[in-house]
């Protein structure tokens, strides 16, 4: 039995450019194919489901006012851009966006949890519980007493953590942050919401908080002495070395400012 004859080196040429001529056209001819079945209108975004913190938003609302900026369809839309606009809305912080085939969006939202205003009297900013500064809807706020934080820009997170360091030890006498400020200068100021005023000084939080400390254990017996009550302060000043000055509502002395009095650390 004779055997086959090899074939001639350019016939096996021919053959394998053929085969691969053919290859890339079945290739070309699928992508047009899968590009073209990309564009279809079946497959265009035409819903969202939306889940995580829904306060401020629903699946009605976001339709209205994302849907018409998000472009291309279920396969060519871009997750990263509709992620973004998703976070441009006022009350979202941040925005996990999955498809969902063959034509929703799956979103989870986290919003923005207010914890303090920001800036002066009249500044309609917000700042959330991460210490972020950001804009929304006041009409919306479901708190409207929330303490007042102003300071440099870009020093909220650090307002927000002097915040609350200071106010559970206020607490323990019932008093209350309405306002606290951090000076160009690195001084702290603060008011309660009776209105007293309060001067806490430069300084680390440790070091803050130890004035803090001395103050809340004398005050009562400081404001003892004239018949007043803490809730009767009108001023108080921490920044003395050994001890603090205080203001007192409807009390007056001999001394060269009418309304001091400086209470030593160690009475």
């Amino acid at each position: 039995m004779k055997s086959k004859a090899p074939l001639p080196l350019d016939i096996k040429l021919m053959n394998a450019l053929a085969s691969a001529l053919f290859g890339l056209v079945v290739v070309l001819l699928l992508g047009a194919a899968l590009a073209y079945a990309q564009r279809l209108p079946q497959f265009a975004i035409r819903g969202v489901t939306v889940t995580g913190d829904v306060s401020h938003y629903n699946a009605i609302s976001l339709r209205a006012n994302v849907m018409p900026r998000l472009q291309g369809t279920f396969f060519t839309l871009d997750l990263h851009a509709a992620r973004q606009v998703f976070e441009t809305m006022p009350w979202v912080r941040q925005a996990v966006v999955r498809r969902d085939f063959p034509n929703r969006l799956k979103v989870q939202l986290q919003e923005h949890q207010p914890v303090a205003f920001w800036g002066g009297e009249g500044d309609s900013r917000l700042v959330n519980n991460f210490g972020e500064v950001f804009e929304a809807n006041l009409g919306e706020l479901e708190q409207d007493d929330l303490p007042r934080l102003s300071g440099p820009e870009g020093q909220s997170a650090q307002l927000l953590a002097m915040l609350q360091a200071l106010q559970p030890r206020l607490a323990q006498m019932e008093l209350t942050l309405a306002q606290l400020e951090l000076t160009a200068r690195g001084g702290w100021r603060a008011q309660f919401d009776n209105g007293t005023a309060l001067e806490l000084g430069s300084g680390s939080t440790d070091e803050l908080l130890a004035r803090l400390e001395r103050f809340l254990k004398t005050v009562t017996q400081a404001t003892s002495r004239y018949n007043r009550s803490v809730e009767q302060l009108a001023s108080v000043d921490l920044r003395h070395t050994d001890g603090y000055a205080i203001r007192l509502n409807g009390v007056s002395t001999v001394e060269a400012d009418p309304l001091k009095k400086v209470i030593q650390g160690n009475r």
